[in-house]
């Protein structure tokens, strides 16, 4: 699939042009800056570059690649971005709700703040199952953990986010 000069041939070209929209909007669910998500997706693609030959097949190459972008955007998220606590992220949700300017996308922009309130693990998993739809066992081959974890784990998440909506809607 690769040349062995360091040229990207069609096969690689291909590949980027396939899965380049999915993986980015992934990375953008943990990195919301469009310009640091566009880095984050570019270092995921150098990433599979060089590792595609080390790629075994043991699940789908999208997944493997989800995987890889997955690291990627928490290792930077983790660099770069504090957690937000409940009160700050209840507070901006209270904030914004009265306002015009977001009264259109209210629901969404609550959804939004409660997911960000997750752990990482939970935001990940709620992510990957509500907005990528990912079956269980793909998530699972794709977090190397077993599919009864990621069941628990997006329960908890779904739990959290409903409370934390109701809360908000007070």
């Amino acid at each position: 699939m690769i040349c062995r000069e360091g040229q990207v041939d069609r096969g690689f070209r291909g590949l980027v042009q396939k899965y380049q929209e999915r993986i980015y909007y992934q990375i953008r669910r943990i990195v919301p800056d469009h310009e640091d998500a566009n880095d984050v997706t570019q270092n995921t693609f150098m990433k599979v570059y060089r590792a595609i030959d080390r790629f075994e097949g043991k699940s789908s190459l999208y997944t493997w690649m989800y995987r890889i972008a997955t690291n990627e955007a928490l290792t930077f998220q983790k660099r770069r971005q504090p957690t937000v606590d409940l009160d700050t992220a209840v507070g901006v949700s209270q904030a914004t709700s009265g306002s015009a300017y977001f009264d259109g996308d209210s629901i969404d922009q609550q959804l939004k703040a409660a997911i960000d309130t997750l752990p990482e693990k939970q935001k990940l998993v709620f992510c990957m199952r509500y907005y990528d739809e990912l079956p269980y066992q793909e998530m699972a081959a794709a977090l190397e953990t077993s599919e009864g974890a990621l069941k628990a784990s997006y329960h908890h998440a779904v739990k959290k986010i409903e409370s934390f909506i109701k809360q908000a809607s007070l």
